[in-house]
């Protein structure tokens, strides 16, 4: 029996660049690199892409960076640049051939100072120098500030023709210093002392024009950071351009992208505040007009009241009233004491129903002893007592000569 011949599974080309980009996106080693080489090819199309190759004597390598991390770069790549570029490398499909697409790319030589910049970052942030809630606002209208920069620097001329555009109000005080070498960090945080101690300005902008990593590494000194920090003065950090992000910007109360942009977030625009004026000046004359309007109608309405043509009238009206109260009260007053002469003359009537004299006057007689005890009873009379009748008409003196019960015995005559 003859083995069957083994028959190679059949690709298509796309089958075959998925699969190879597949191993390389899963390969470890090729997920996270950092690749040194020299810039040739190099081009920036409209899109904001990058397109290049990074080479050394013996290879050659195809590089994209896209525009969302070119937007990070601290410099501007060209040919013949020696760099140090980080990112993964994988497989681009269509062409089938592989390259490096890089996040993050720094000029050889400051590697290390980029590593030294990622660390004392990130000890400041757990210090909490860059806490949101610790950045004091800035003011809206300030009188005074002061720019702490080079005197003979662009940035400086920048700043103050800038200021003078949007708000020329404001007084600019410039405090002169290094702002790159050893000693510019040093200089600019005397600066920034001497502006605190003796309140010379309400904000404080600091900054330079733009420049290689080097040359705003002053920016990203530790003790800068804390000065700024510590600043009773708000503080507004200008430094290089957009892309350009020193320790200083972040823990400054505000950034500004550019130094001449500075300029103009820390004071107002003064065509802008006319024209808001101006409109609120509309509105103050609109609500005048219409509180004048209402106030003419309440007028005319009072000049037409009665209170206004007749200043009598009121106290005659109130004449009125007080008449009809008078006449109320009155006839109150009237029949209550009508109310209460009933009561009164019912009461007599019932009181001289029960009077004794009204049985008196039937024929009955009233019986006393000496003492003015009234006899109910022949019990307890003798004969021989002396009694008192009370008639209807007056009284009469007795002397008891008989007793006699309801039964009709006789106890004893005299």
């Amino acid at each position: 029996m003859n083995d069957k011949q083994y028959e190679p599974q059949i690709l298509t080309v796309s089958q075959i660049n998925q699969y190879l980009k597949t191993q390389f996106d899963h390969d470890p080693n090729l997920k996270q690199v950092a690749v040194r080489g020299e810039i040739s090819n190099y081009k920036c199309y409209p899109s904001g892409h990058h397109y290049f190759s990074m080479k050394d004597a013996d290879g050659v390598l195809s590089c994209v960076m896209f525009r969302s991390s070119a937007q990070t770069l601290r410099f501007v790549p060209k040919n013949g640049m020696q760099v140090i570029a980080f990112g993964r490398i994988t497989v681009f499909p269509r062409d089938g051939r592989y390259q490096l697409y890089v996040d993050f790319m720094s000029m050889d030589g400051v590697g290390d100072l980029y590593a030294a910049y990622e660390r004392l970052k990130e000890k400041l942030d757990k210090e909490g120098l860059f806490d949101p809630t610790h950045k004091k606002p800035i003011p809206a209208f300030p009188e005074r500030i002061a720019l702490i920069t080079s005197a003979s620097g662009d940035a400086v001329h920048d700043m103050i023709r800038n200021l003078g555009i949007h708000w020329p109000m404001a007084k600019v005080l410039v405090l002169s210093v290094r702002v790159q070498g050893e000693k510019a960090p040093a200089e600019m945080v005397g600066a920034l002392r001497y502006a605190n101690r003796w309140k010379v300005a309400d904000v404080i902008i600091i900054g330079r024009g733009g420049g290689s990593i080097e040359e705003l590494w002053a920016f990203n000194d530790e003790q800068l950071a804390r000065e700024i920090y510590a600043s009773e003065i708000p503080v507004v950090s200008a430094v290089g351009h957009e892309p350009d992000v020193s320790l200083s910007d972040y823990v400054a109360d505000l950034r500004a992208a550019t130094p001449t942009k500075a300029g103009e977030v820390v004071v107002p625009d003064q065509k802008e505040m006319y024209n808001h004026l101006n409109q609120l000046k509309l509105r103050l004359g609109r609500v005048m007009q219409e509180k004048l309007r209402r106030q003419r109608l309440q007028l005319q309405r009072l000049e037409g009241s009665r209170v206004l043509q007749d200043p009598t009238a009121y106290i005659k009206d109130k004449r009125l009233v007080l008449d009809f109260q008078q006449d109320k009260l009155l006839h109150a007053l009237e029949r209550n004491v009508a109310q209460h002469r009933r009561r009164h003359a019912m009461a007599c009537a019932a009181l001289d129903s029960l009077s004794p004299l009204k049985v008196l006057a039937r024929g009955y007689a009233l019986a006393q002893t000496e003492d003015g005890t009234i006899l109910t009873s022949v019990k307890g009379i003798e004969t021989g007592d002396q009694l008192k009748l009370t008639l209807s008409d007056g009284t009469l003196s007795c002397h008891v000569t008989e007793r006699k019960q309801n039964n009709g015995s006789e106890e004893e005559n005299i």
